[in-house]
């Protein structure tokens, strides 16, 4: 953990830097203004993403739509990385520092919607943009053009290299990437996700164990010879059983979640299958292999109990967020340089609407600029960002792209990220975005700072990437 001391200078050091945030460099200028140079571009591949929406491993348009934008203007693109077909590389210039940006595009089940403050699916059934991944990608993709184009010029040096990473909802496709080595040789990497307020991320997340569990039991007549029998689905309940009783002796900073998947076929047949999709999480990478550890014992004993065998699947895993603050210091002078985001007053009320929708109160949307948070144990949700932050360091930010409290991963947000509230999170994120990756290609001290922050965070544990062998799951077009 970083010294008391060196937190003060840290905190210190982020005044200095709000405080010295109001003479905009000439390249600081020019991000600005190929920001908006592209604006118009940059909205309608976000757009085209939106209607796409597609699943995790699937985002076969959604990927060449980026990774063609990237090519013609001038990356040197490499598609189908870390043995995913829609993961692709974008890379320009040369030397040092290597800068790294990242970029989603997947979309999430079962939530189509229309761009509309009401509740209604553009295709029944079809997936949406409920995490707003169309502008993830997008934003990143264009602060990288940005910088390219400075390094064009010769304004700046150094590489920057665009991870077009597919599938962060489902198996965490990051999380392949670095067992490939593709984040091993960069300086700093810089990130990004939309939300319902503007925030320079000082925040970690919750580390994750993805896995799923099969029973396998011997099927008979429900009626007339049950006990010839061995229920699959005994087994499955006897283990959630377990589970449920499990949580009143976890750490309130654990979390256990679970997904029935197949339980039998007819009622009137003992079920000789049964399959359970269970997420496990905690705070760090330690305290996670406790809870994870317990539960599969408790998998061993309901199958022990119902006499059927079981078979525990890893899916993946992911590691805690490790924060950076000297960066997030860099992040909140720009966000101070760019001001806040202004909204319509029709934006307002759509957002309104939204939040009356969803039983949140009616505040519309929060487009102000906010001082750095205290950095507080993880409260939130998981991302693979983590592992990344685990091999080199990260630096993060948040934007806008919703109605204020709007429910994640729904219709709400989905109805934002297809329309001018998500477009202007989107940009606001692409200018700070740029500005900062400015100030860590102008500036050789601010990386050695944000490096030395890393370290000392990092400490001695290495990483291993919590991933099956082999390749991806990746389906069958």
């Amino acid at each position: 953990m970083l010294t008391k001391m060196k937190l003060v200078f840290i905190g210190l050091l982020s005044v200095v830097l709000l405080t010295a945030g109001d003479d905009w460099s000439k390249n600081k200028k020019a991000i600005d203004k190929s920001v908006e140079r592209h604006r118009k571009a940059l909205i309608k591949i976000s757009d085209a993403i939106w209607s796409n929406a597609e699943l995790a491993l699937e985002e076969y348009k959604s990927s060449k739509i980026l990774a063609d934008y990237a090519e013609k203007n001038g990356f040197n693109v490499e598609r189908g990385v870390a043995g995913m077909p829609t993961a692709f590389i974008a890379t320009y210039g040369s030397g040092r520092p290597r800068i790294g940006i990242l970029g989603e595009f997947d979309a999430n089940a079962g939530i189509s919607q229309k761009a509309q403050s009401q509740k209604e699916s553009l295709i029944e059934g079809a997936p949406g943009h409920g995490c707003g991944h169309n502008l993830f990608g997008t934003g990143s993709l264009g602060a990288a053009v940005a910088i390219k184009e400075l390094m064009a010029k010769g304004k700046i040096k150094g590489t920057v290299v665009f991870y077009g990473t597919p599938a962060e909802e489902t198996i965490f496709g990051k999380v392949w990437f670095a067992r490939a080595g593709l984040f091993n040789d960069l300086d700093v990497c810089v990130d990004w996700h939309p939300g319902d307020d503007m925030e320079a991320a000082t925040q970690s997340s919750k580390a994750l164990i993805d896995f799923r569990v099969n029973f396998y039991g011997k099927s008979a007549h429900a009626s007339a010879d049950p006990y010839n029998g061995f229920s699959a689905v005994d087994g499955m309940e006897l283990f959630t059983t377990g589970i449920n009783y499990y949580r009143e002796h976890i750490k309130p900073t654990a979390r256990i979640h679970y997904q029935i998947e197949k339980a039998g076929d007819v009622v009137n047949v003992v079920p000789d299958k049964a399959q359970i999709w269970v997420r496990v999480r905690e705070n760090d990478r330690e305290s996670l292999d406790v809870v994870y550890q317990r539960v599969m014992k408790m998998a061993a004993a309901g199958a022990l109990m119902a006499e059927v065998d079981h078979k525990i699947e890893l899916i993946s895993g992911i590691y805690e967020i490790l924060p950076n603050r000297r960066g997030a210091a860099a992040i909140q002078a720009n966000f101070e340089m760019l001001g806040p985001i202004k909204y319509t007053k029709k934006e307002i009320e759509y957002a309104k609407e939204i939040q009356r929708a969803t039983g949140k109160p009616e505040v519309g949307m929060d487009g102000a600029i906010y001082p750095l948070k205290e950095t507080k144990p993880a409260q939130g949700g998981s991302t693979d960002v983590g592992d990344v932050s685990q091999i080199v360091p990260v630096v993060r930010l948040s934007t806008p792209a919703a109605p204020k409290d709007a429910p994640w991963h729904s219709w709400a947000v989905v109805a934002c990220t297809g329309m001018s509230i998500g477009h202007k999170g989107m940009i606001q994120a692409t200018k700070a975005l740029g500005m900062t990756m400015v100030d860590l290609f102008e500036d050789p001290q601010l990386v050695k700072e944000v490096t030395a922050e890393f370290k000392e965070r990092k400490g001695s544990e290495k990483y291993e990437a919590m991933i099956p062998p082999g390749p991806p799951p990746v389906p069958q077009k």
